[in-house]
């Protein structure tokens, strides 16, 4: 996590000098970009699942999500400013630079797991462990075997599948909306450009915000004895349905005011998936939560790709994004049925062969 938030704050200090250089060399720190911002989310998802008990972990991934989104908001509102302030490539050094500090905070105050850490005392060392309602992960072997992910039996079951799909809607809708909203608002709504950026960074604030409820909801169902199962199909249906009918609504919008109110509950709404597949990765498999995030992350790129591009050529060949949205709409609930059909908050032994879905696991409760 260190090294990928060092690398992408020094590709984004150093976008600038890129862009003045060559298009290579733009293209070169966009690809670092991207490169070292894969780290993120798995490193993220593989930390809670060692440092958080089983009923907990999803309010600590709604507040780690908080994070992600606030930035999204503040982001969207503080680059103009900046722009206007120090020019096009104020924002880019403020942010690689800020990037930097964080870095040296993170590297002072955390270590990988909690055994490891010189402050945390014994009682919540226990009570994670206690928690946890799974063994200490095994301390890996030294042959080769044993540090290659056993990729072809995740890809053989069903909730596998049901992530990667979860992870590639959640990721289309996410970087369309980021990508698309403020030129939305400006050619559907004749917003500025300017004014635009605020009315599409008012829905993030909203969505750290519900986020958190719907974590805090999530586990109080748990703890109330609601089975995970249930629990995270609940929480990703809310999360997949219920912005699928708020883009209908924006398209019905005739006021940037009223859009932006069907933006801010889609948005919102979309946040519970923070409490459905987010946290079902490290449920499925503690030992593999990181790698199955990666291989959804994978999916979920190359969704945004197809997405945020796909967007672009469908404006200019129907004349309107409407439609776009309403085909986002309809591959929203598409993608919640099919969660509901194939996910499950059951344990899965990957490194057992022979095993139908659902053999060789534990029912996590």
């Amino acid at each position: 996590m260190g090294w990928g938030v060092a690398l992408w704050s020094l590709a984004t200090l150093l976008t600038p000098w890129a862009a003045e250089t060559s298009l290579l060399s733009l293209l070169a720190m966009r690809v670092l970009l991207g490169i070292a911002e894969g780290v993120a989310l798995p490193c993220m998802n593989k930390m809670v699942a060692r440092w958080f008990p089983a009923a907990e972990r999803a309010r600590a991934v709604s507040i780690a999500m908080a994070g992600f989104t606030l930035g999204n908001a503040i982001g969207l509102s503080l680059s103009p400013i900046l722009m206007s302030q120090g020019g096009i490539y104020g924002p880019f050094v403020i942010f690689g630079l800020s990037g930097f500090l964080w870095v040296l905070v993170w590297l002072s105050a955390i270590t990988s797991t909690p055994d490891q850490h010189p402050q945390i005392s014994k009682y919540e060392l226990n009570y994670i462990r206690s928690g946890r309602h799974e063994p200490s992960e095994p301390v890996a072997k030294s042959n080769t075997s044993s540090m290659i992910p056993p990729f072809k039996r995740m890809l053989s079951k069903m909730p596998t599948w049901s992530l990667i799909v979860a992870n590639a809607m959640h990721s289309w809708g996410f970087f369309v909306i980021l990508s698309w909203m403020p030129i939305y608002f400006y050619s559907a709504y004749h917003v500025d450009l300017r004014q635009a950026a605020w009315y599409s960074a008012v829905p993030w604030s909203v969505m750290a915000f519900v986020g958190y409820l719907g974590g805090m909801w999530s586990d109080l169902l748990i703890q109330g004895g609601t089975s995970i199962s249930l629990t995270r199909k609940l929480m990703q249906s809310i999360g997949f349905i219920g912005p699928g009918i708020a883009l209908i609504g924006l398209t019905t919008a005739k006021q940037p005011s009223i859009a932006s109110a069907w933006l801010t509950l889609a948005i919102g709404l979309k946040s519970f998936s923070h409490s459905g597949f987010l946290v079902n990765l490290q449920e499925i498999s503690p030992k593999y939560s990181g790698v199955l995030h990666g291989m959804s992350n994978t999916a979920g790129t190359l969704a945004a790709i197809l997405g945020t591009v796909g967007a672009g050529f469908f404006v200019e060949l129907v004349g309107s994004f409407r439609g776009f949205l309403l085909l986002t709409s309809m591959l929203y609930v598409l993608a919640a049925i099919f969660w509901d059909i194939f996910s499950s908050g059951e344990r899965i032994n990957f490194d057992e062969t022979d095993l139908s879905p659902h053999s060789g696991s534990t029912t996590a409760s």
